[in-house]
């Protein structure tokens, strides 16, 4: 009976480590994220981007974003090697509900030449399909 416990909490458990999107990040809170690519994660349940923001005032932050899964991203043509660490990417994505956060829910990168991916990322609480995060986003790094 113990095991069988103890099997099901096994199973479970990366089911709730899962969110909907309008559970962590803010659709009314666009960001446009300027910087260059520290680290990239290709992990389940969702792929991360970690961009070095440099702020106004000279001092820089590590933002996390928030990407799909690895599969959903493959499916767009992104793969772990599209992004590689030391490029200058522009992000629109959603920032996080909780405002204290260097977290982001990423729609699309732009990169110097113009390129763009769509990172992807979506679920229950998320912005209209058609839905521009740059059309109201404030730049973190301004």
């Amino acid at each position: 009976m113990r095991n069988t416990l103890l099997m099901a909490l096994l199973v479970t458990a990366p089911v709730f480590a899962h969110h909907a999107f309008g559970g962590e990040f803010d659709a009314n809170r666009p960001v446009l994220l300027k910087g260059k690519v520290v680290k990239m994660e290709w992990t389940n349940p969702h792929a991360w981007i970690h961009v070095e923001v440099t702020k106004p005032d000279g001092t820089k932050e590590v933002w996390m974003v928030e990407g799909g899964s690895p599969n959903s991203l493959l499916r767009h043509g992104v793969t772990r090697d599209s992004i590689p660490v030391g490029t200058e990417i522009v992000v629109e994505g959603y920032q996080a509900r909780d405002h204290s956060l260097l977290r982001a829910n990423g729609r699309n990168v732009t990169f110097p030449d113009g390129r763009k991916l769509f990172l992807g990322s979506s679920g229950p609480g998320e912005p209209p399909p058609d839905a521009v995060p740059t059309s109201k986003a404030k730049p973190v790094n301004q």
